[in-house]
């Protein structure tokens, strides 16, 4: 029959994809430790500005609840 070639093994299958992802893995482009160290301060900027706005946020509604309810 036409077309009904033989579907590679597991081993080889495994084997073919362990090369694709090693030629892959040569592509790509790591930051340098510069570039990481800037980029761990501005994550850590923003969770910082982040905790301030929500802990604020939440001492003012707290405080508008409780005002509300009397307490």
């Amino acid at each position: 029959m036409a077309g009904t070639e033989k579907k590679p093994g597991f081993f080889a299958r495994i084997s073919r994809s362990l090369r694709d992802m090693r030629g892959e893995l040569k592509k790509v482009v790591w930051p340098s430790k510069k570039q990481i160290l800037n980029n761990t301060l501005v994550v850590l900027a923003a969770i910082l500005i982040s905790a301030v706005f929500i802990g604020g946020l939440d001492a003012i509604l707290g405080a508008v609840i409780r005002t509300a309810l009397g307490g």
